[in-house]
């Protein structure tokens, strides 16, 4: 099991390091540029490209099923799902087979609208809920793949 976070703009990614110290877990950042890591943790940075879907492409290479992908990128998600991982938002929504066909059409939806000009503002801000709700998303999908495994 391990965790890789799609980490240009992740708002949680201290929280990905509290769970992942507490469970022992490796962490993946994939990133478009070079970003400061904890030391004496289990977490590695990967550097990609700038190109376009470089992150996105990288992770789904290494994926499996037991893994967890954190990511705000709805196709992204779509596509660590179609390999079996696990994908979680930063504000803790757990993205599924069931709910996926939503949010991509809820994200084309919005996409048209913003290109319009009838949506002018960004997502609302981060907020300590949001961060409350991931950390218990996240143990909640650890403690989930942890069953799925079974004994070691």
């Amino acid at each position: 099991m391990h965790i890789f976070v799609d980490a240009d703009a992740c708002p949680v990614k201290s929280e990905v390091y509290r769970v992942a110290h507490r469970y022992k877990l490796g962490v993946t950042l994939v990133a478009g540029a070079r970003m400061r890591i904890p030391d004496g943790m289990n977490i590695g940075l990967k550097v990609v490209g700038q190109g376009m879907d470089a992150a996105d492409n990288w992770i789904v290479d290494q994926v499996e099923p037991t893994d967890i992908v954190i990511t705000a990128d709805i196709p992204l998600a779509a596509r660590c799902i179609a390999k079996g991982a696990h994908v979680l938002a930063p504000t803790g929504k757990h993205f599924s087979d069931d709910n996926m066909g939503s949010a991509l059409a809820t994200r084309n939806l919005l996409s048209e609208l913003r290109e319009l000009g009838e949506i002018t503002g960004g997502p609302r801000p981060f907020n300590k809920r949001d961060r409350s709700r991931f950390l218990q998303s996240l143990d909640q999908a650890v403690n989930q793949i942890r069953r799925e495994m079974g004994p070691l």
